[in-house]
């Protein structure tokens, strides 16, 4: 199959994944504020994304049972039906089925993320994953503004409940979508107690696990230890809400799309390795950019628009780069449950970060947090030796057949 198709197939299946998420995250909070949910059972609506950080607990199950097309297409037909449950239920009054339904909305979602991932680990040559990862960032991040903009501003046009029929209907064209892929031929180990554990330890007999595990741990971690704080310093600079909304919805999302798409470009020329170092520098100098402008107060709000944009684009290049790694990494046999298990790796540090950086920047100050941060990004690349060892052998600027 060549690579032009293939990423119009992993466009649409990120696009897939991105949408129901987007619901959860973005469009749930405000249609439920909108009819008067309280700030505590909004504050509960958290606890509705552990199916994502869990996911891995699961995932065998899509290894050893069934196709990843069926597992796709059926998440996404259920999704479809939940969503057409869920308008008759009252969002002013959160009883027992307004979580059912939002529970298993985020079930669903995360089942059909594992379906996908493995999907397209399976899908991909080792060279092609870089610049697949671009386009899986871009049309994941469209998914999130189609969901947390469109259909919020659709619910003030038409009414929410044709709005979620609508989101249901799109849920339910992914699904037929699905069933139409081109099936990806692996030979995959029978289910058995010794091949349910075979997954891991095939990352243990790896050379250097230890050392690729603080990597994985590592690579992503002053770019989302400076996250929880670039609102707060928004504010703290002056920003007003309609501004933020345009920073948000309008200057970063462009950005970390012209990131993500620029990332893959680079990789599918230069290889994920070289994009690892490289792609991952830039990501580090992009907290600088804040660390500058919270320095320099004389800067003003332009000075934030343009930090927020650095930023975003060179997040966007760090972000594909890594994705790409976390794929090539997978045993094909064993791909939905090793990438599971490997972004769940990832998530650890991504919780653990946020949680000292309000007392860091308290007693530091904006500009020395975010130049820390560009610090704590340092170290994941003397790990980058090891890293190498578990990219299959790769081929770059190949030529379409």
């Amino acid at each position: 199959m060549k690579l032009n198709r293939k990423l119009i197939i992993i466009s649409l299946l990120y696009f897939a994944e991105g949408f129901p998420f987007g619901i959860i995250e973005q469009t749930m909070p405000v249609y439920f504020r909108i009819h008067g949910m309280s700030l505590e059972y909004l504050g509960f609506l958290t606890l509705v994304t552990l199916p994502y950080a869990l996911k891995f607990v699961w995932a065998p199950a899509v290894d050893f049972l069934g196709t990843r097309r069926r597992w796709m297409g059926s998440a996404q037909f259920l999704m479809a039906v939940v969503l057409w449950v869920f308008v008759s239920v009252d969002p002013s009054q959160p009883g027992l089925w307004l979580w059912v339904c939002l529970g298993g909305i985020a079930m669903l979602s995360a089942t059909q993320d594992i379906a996908i991932d493995a999907y397209s680990i399976e899908l991909l040559e080792p060279w092609e994953m870089g610049i697949a990862n671009g386009f899986r960032q871009a049309f994941y991040r469209v998914a999130l503004v189609a969901a947390g903009g469109l259909l919020i501003a659709m619910g003030g046009w038409i009414g929410w409940k044709l709005t979620f029929l609508s989101a249901a209907a799109i849920l339910a064209g992914c699904g037929i979508a699905s069933a139409f892929l081109p099936p990806v031929e692996v030979e995959r180990p029978k289910f058995s107690l010794s091949a349910l554990a075979a997954p891991v330890k095939d990352f243990l007999a790896r050379p250097g696990v230890i050392q690729v595990a603080a990597f994985i741990l590592l690579y992503k971690l002053g770019d989302m230890s400076a996250a929880p704080m670039i609102r707060p310093f928004w504010l703290e600079r002056g920003l007003s809400t309609a501004e933020i909304g345009l920073i948000t919805g309008t200057v970063g999302v462009v950005a970390a799309i012209a990131g993500g798409l620029a990332g893959g470009f680079f990789m599918n020329r230069y290889g994920i390795f070289t994009g690892l170092w490289f792609l991952g520098l830039w990501q580090a100098i992009g907290n600088l950019t804040y660390a500058f402008v919270a320095a320099y107060p004389a800067t003003g709000h332009m000075g934030v628009y343009v930090a927020s944009a650095a930023d975003s684009f060179f997040g966007g290049l760090g972000t594909s780069a890594f994705l790409a790694f976390l794929m090539s990494a997978c045993n094909k046999q064993f791909s939905a449950t090793q990438y599971a298990v490997l972004s769940a790796l990832f998530r650890v540090a991504g919780i653990v970060s946020g949680v000292p950086s309000g007392w860091a920047t308290n007693n530091l100050g904006f500009a020395q947090y975010f130049a820390l941060t560009f610090l704590i990004s340092l170290p994941a690349f003397l790990f980058l030796r090891n890293a190498r060892r578990w990219i299959p052998a790769e081929r770059v600027g190949i030529p379409e057949e």
